[in-house]
């Protein structure tokens, strides 16, 4: 009985370790592992723009800020030089807006003292405009 009961010990044991050791490694999912890509600045500023003009109209803001988001005319074509981030910074920036309440968007679309989500702050201070 006891090496009954050994054996299934070790086969689950064993199938543990196959499934721990078969897994992925961290970052071996999606495209982790291949060259990142540089973000699209245009398709970028112009779903921010979009998203903010979203936001502030299911907000109820009427700051200058909205207006401009709301242009799509008016929505930067290039980021400042010295800045290149890449296409996934575009992405975490773009999901952080999304996930934002109304009370903090508020603070990214004022016309005095805007700030700028962390997740949105991929360009060093020294980038020109």
């Amino acid at each position: 009985m006891t090496e009954r009961i050994k054996r299934v010990e070790v086969l689950r044991l064993a199938s543990v370790l196959v499934l721990i050791v078969a897994a992925p490694t961290v970052g071996d999912i999606g495209s982790c592992g291949s060259a990142p890509a540089d973000i699209d600045a245009p398709a970028f500023f112009l779903k921010k723009a979009e998203l903010d003009c979203a936001r502030c109209t299911s907000c109820g803001f009427s700051t200058k800020t909205c207006a401009f988001a709301c242009d799509p005319k008016k929505a930067p074509t290039a980021f400042p030089e010295g800045c290149y981030p890449i296409e996934h910074d575009g992405e975490v920036c773009l999901n952080a807006l999304e996930a934002t309440s109304c009370e903090i968007y508020a603070s990214f679309v004022a016309d005095v003292g805007a700030t700028t989500p962390t997740e949105c702050n991929f360009c060093p201070p020294e980038a020109k405009p």
